[in-house]
């Protein structure tokens, strides 16, 4: 649904335009549903030229009208009760502070939600006027049944049960074809967590390891590609950067490190063949053991380098290893190929 400014409103109040009037049906199961007490109080908003806000007002109730339109206020005021207060409001735009807290038996929502962008924050604000006890009701043409003309005002049913959510009560009745939702007990709960289904394969991620010995020597493995590379590889699905790092060292050479030996020092990200490929640069200066070739369908041999020798190996770096080398040790491999780099701040 577009969103409707001010004045467009003006625009279609002050020409004659008109949303649908309320039915007998809302009245009667207003009257059964949400009893008001007498001489409650009720907060109707985006009431227009006051029709619902003066059914209230007939039954007895003191009523807040807020709109944004004041070409729909003025006609409004001209059919006024002696208890209808009518106040020019955005309930999305302006501050909902000369609305006061915990105020109100009944907030009513007729056929304005879905011109609300913002509809979970609104609806928060709102709530927070009801009294104990209080109800908001939200009446709505649905989707599926809503006539041509209604459907820029209708909600779908995923949007019903959006609005639904946070309630110790959400009751629902038909009212001539509109639904009249009427909502007790606010409960917000903090959101619970949840996929999207299977994702599709997307990117290619991983750790790169910065292996150095007493002397400062770094460890790399001559790979049967015709590459150097470093220690490193795949995370496991759950592993974090750290523990893939201690694990594959670990696979591929046979040192063994305590994952709080592992500092992730950077996350680089590039991309080979198209996909994205994230690679974390971890550091670890302290293990136990020698290297060895656990791993001969990979690696022909691992040896430890003189920093200094990196830039005159003679042959090529695995390119990501060579992104997590310069973050070790800056601009001391020239001309690498780019990459986006996020440095890790120590924790």
């Amino acid at each position: 649904m577009a969103q409707q400014h001010p004045e467009e409103w003006d625009a279609h109040h002050g020409g004659g335009g008109r949303l649908r009037s309320p039915g007998p049906a809302e009245g009667r199961l207003l009257a059964a549903h949400v009893p008001v007490p007498a001489g409650g109080r009720c907060l109707d908003v985006g009431c227009g030229t006051g029709e619902l806000a003066r059914h209230l007002a007939a039954s007895g109730h003191l009523v807040d009208a807020v709109d944004r339109s004041a070409a729909a206020l003025t006609e409004a005021r001209r059919a006024a009760g002696a208890r209808v207060t009518y106040r020019r409001l955005d309930i999305e735009h302006d501050s909902l502070d000369r609305l006061p807290p915990a105020s109100y038996d009944l907030i009513t929502v007729r056929l304005g939600r879905a011109f609300v962008r913002d509809r979970t924050r609104v609806l928060n604000r709102l709530r927070e006027r009801l009294r104990p006890g209080g109800a908001l009701c939200v009446i709505t043409p649905v989707a599926d049944a809503a006539p041509e003309h209604e459907r820029g005002v209708a909600l779908d049913e995923e949007e019903i049960g959006l609005l639904s959510a946070g309630w110790e009560s959400a009751r629902r009745y038909d009212a001539d074809g509109l639904a009249l939702l009427v909502l007790r007990g606010p409960a917000p709960a903090p959101p619970g967590c949840a996929g999207k289904g299977r994702p599709t394969p997307h990117a290619l991620t991983g750790a790169g390891v910065v292996v150095t010995d007493p002397a400062g020597r770094v460890l790399l493995g001559w790979s049967v590609r015709g590459v150097w590379e470093l220690p490193g590889g795949k995370n496991d699905p759950g592993e974090d950067f750290a523990a893939a790092a201690v694990r594959e060292l670990e696979e591929e050479t046979s040192l063994k490190a305590d994952p709080g030996a592992a500092r992730v020092r950077a996350v680089l990200m590039d991309s080979v063949h198209g996909i994205p490929r994230v690679t974390a640069a971890v550091q670890v200066t302290r293990y136990t053991g020698e290297p060895a070739v656990t791993e001969p369908q990979l690696i022909r041999r691992w040896e430890w380098h003189e920093v200094t020798d990196l830039p005159v190996l003679g042959r090529p770096l695995f390119t990501p290893s060579a992104h997590v080398l310069d973050t070790v040790w800056p601009g001391l491999l020239p001309d690498l190929p780019p990459v986006h780099r996020y440095p890790v701040a120590e924790g």
